[in-house]
């Protein structure tokens, strides 16, 4: 059995031909509707990627909590959040709402994040790394306070006068939402990185990109990943089972219009590139019939490690379209895969 759910960019695009997604208010009010069009056909889970300075989806919290007013049974997460932009104390009260308004199905994935549309565009949210400190450093600083305050312990004096009558000993953030910290994960784009993962007891997310390269398929060096990942984690003595995600970008063509769209991805393969100034592979594209994508996928060592398959889909296109997608993954693959 596998979760699947979906990942949205949230890109929109003042062009009336080419994008039904074409303001800020569209990008938000249609990522709400594809969360309750994904739970109605059996998919799991709707998450976000977040990016600042961009036409893309850029505050969560108000986008998760309302999709959780509109939806009951699905999760609803972030892949990923930057941390280098956020302060933590005030994400975790943003987190705790947004989780108590889901009844506890928030998941949040947080990472260092990706290259930006800026440059250290942090720095204009108030965020400067310390001296001999690199952002990446910031960004694990800003996680291991956010992770500290959301188990829920007091930390803060409390005014001797205050407004309000203050319960004994130190004040925690509020609102505190239990068990929140055990469904917070890290967007993890090497294999050293998953093992970091794993020590500070968090669940791993690995997309379609990893930033190393040793030659081998792209699959097979996700799947070091995730097994390096699951070795730490038991090295490291925690009780509870982690969750595992990867993102995939999967397209059944069942019908004329998949066709029309996807027929160039029906032979993608990986690629190798270079970011941030190394080496990096890129997952290929998984398009063509059923029978097709279920012999392929049935190979991905990556997939089959992980308990949840996250859906990257073409926002763009609409919300009809993508819960077109959703439903034919959950339709036409996954009993044959084992994964229903």
């Amino acid at each position: 059995m596998k979760k699947i759910g979906f990942l949205s960019f949230g890109h929109w695009a003042p062009d009336h031909e080419r994008s039904r997604v074409r303001s800020a208010s569209d990008a938000l009010l249609q990522s709400i509707e594809l969360a309750v069009a994904a739970e109605e056909v059996g998919a799991d889970g709707a998450y976000y990627r977040v990016h600042h300075f961009a036409n893309q989806l850029a505050s969560p919290f108000p986008l998760l909590a309302a999709a959780a007013a509109k939806t009951s049974r699905i999760e609803l997460g972030t892949a990923v959040i930057d941390m280098r932009y956020e302060n933590p104390l005030y994400m975790a009260e943003d987190a705790g709402a947004a989780d108590l308004i889901s009844s506890g199905r928030l998941q949040l994935g947080i990472s260092r994040g990706s290259p930006e549309q800026v440059i250290e565009g942090f720095r204009y949210f108030g965020h400067v790394p310390a001296d001999g400190q690199s952002d990446a450093d910031l960004a694990r600083e800003h996680a291991r306070v956010f992770l500290e305050v959301l188990q829920g312990r007091g930390f803060a004096e409390p005014n001797p006068r205050p407004m309000f009558p203050n319960p004994p000993g130190l004040l925690r953030i509020e609102p505190h939402s239990p068990g929140l910290r055990d469904r917070i994960w890290w967007g993890a784009g090497t294999r050293a990185t998953a093992e970091w993962t794993a020590e500070q007891g968090l669940n791993l997310m690995s997309s379609t990109l990893l930033t190393e390269d040793t030659g081998v398929p792209f699959h097979e060096l996700q799947a070091e990943q995730i097994q390096r990942f699951q070795d730490a984690w038991r090295t490291a003595g925690y009780q509870r089972a982690p969750r595992v995600s990867v993102s995939r970008s999967i397209f059944p063509i069942v019908s004329d219009l998949d066709r029309q769209l996807f027929w160039r991805e029906t032979r993608s393969t990986d690629q190798v590139g270079f970011l941030d100034g190394g080496s990096a592979r890129f997952g290929k594209t998984y398009a063509g019939e059923p029978d097709k994508l279920i012999a392929e996928l049935a190979t991905d060592s990556a997939v089959a490690a992980a308990d949840t398959l996250l859906l990257t889909v073409p926002n763009q296109l609409g919300v009809d379209y993508n819960a077109h997608v959703l439903d034919s993954v959950v339709t036409h693959l996954a009993p044959e895969l084992g994964w229903r």
